[in-house]
C-alpha cells in the first residue's frame, strides 16, 4: 500500500497524464512511455508507474504485451456501452443523493456554471472549466451516497465517455449548463424523483448528440 506522500505524487501524475489523454496530447492508439512521461512530469518513475496502473484500471490505457500500455481507441460501441451503464446507475444515484449534497458544494457549482454561461457566443468552451463543472457535479452526487464501489464504477464509466465529451461538442455548452442546473435544483430541493429524471434526461441528450454528430461525419 502506498504511503501518503507517494499516494499524493501518484495522484498528481494521474491527473496530469489524464489531461494529456483527454486533451489529445496522447493520441488514441499511441504507446505511452513511462520513462519519457516521468521526465516530462519531473517525477520519478514510481508515481508515474502507479498512475499508469490507475489509468489502465479505468480502461483508458490498454496493455499490449511487451510493448507496454497504449491509449485506448474508443469505438462508438464502447461509448454506447458506457453510457448505457451510466443511464442505469446515475439516475438512481441522483435520487439517493437528493438533499445530501452540501449547500456550499451546490453554490460553488452554480457559480462555475454561471461563469460558463457568461462566455461570449461562439467562444470555445474553456476546457478546464468544463471539466471542473462536470467532475464536480457528477462526483459530488456519486460521493454523497457514500458507496465507494458505486462511486468508482460511475467514475470509470465517465472516464470512458469523456473521450467523446463536450470539448468535441461546443454546441452542447448552453444545453449542458441548463441540464446541470436542473439536476442541481432537484438535488438541492431534496426531490429524488426530479433529480433522477433530470440526470436521465441529461445523459440521454449527451448520448443522442454524440450519435447525431457521428452520423454527420
Amino acid at each position: 500500500m502506498l504511503n501518503a506522500p507517494d499516494k499524493r505524487l501518484a495522484l498528481q501524475a494521474y491527473e496530469q497524464i489524464l489531461q494529456l489523454i483527454l486533451g489529445g496530447g496522447a493520441k488514441p492508439g499511441e504507446l505511452v512511455n513511462e520513462r519519457r512521461l516521468a521526465e516530462a512530469l519531473n517525477m520519478s518513475r514510481t508515481p508515474v508507474r502507479d498512475a499508469l496502473l490507475m489509468l489502465e484500471g479505468e480502461g483508458l490505457l490498454l496493455r499490449q504485451g511487451s510493448r507496454g500500455l497504449q491509449v485506448k481507441q474508443m469505438r462508438i460501441e464502447d461509448y454506447m456501452d458506457a453510457v448505457h451503464v451510466r443511464l442505469l446507475l446515475e439516475p438512481a444515484v441522483a435520487r439517493m443523493a437528493a438533499g445530501k449534497v452540501p449547500g456550499e458544494t451546490i453554490a460553488a457549482l452554480r457559480a462555475q456554471i454561471a461563469e460558463a454561461q457568461s462566455l461570449p457566443p461562439g467562444q470555445p468552451a474553456d476546457r478546464a472549466l468544463v471539466r471542473d463543472i462536470d467532475e464536480g457535479l457528477h462526483g459530488a452526487i456519486s460521493d454523497a451516497v457514500e458507496n465507494r464501489q458505486l462511486s468508482n464504477s460511475i467514475r470509470t464509466m465517465r472516464r470512458q465517455t469523456q473521450m467523446f465529451d463536450l470539448r468535441s461538442m461546443p454546441e452542447r455548452l448552453a444545453d449542458t449548463c441548463r441540464e446541470h442546473l436542473a439536476i442541481l435544483d432537484a438535488v438541492d430541493a431534496a426531490d429524488g424523483e426530479a433529480a433522477a429524471q433530470a440526470m436521465a434526461a441529461h445523459l440521454t441528450r449527451v448520448r443522442d448528440s454524440i450519435i447525431n454528430r457521428l452520423a454527420r461525419l
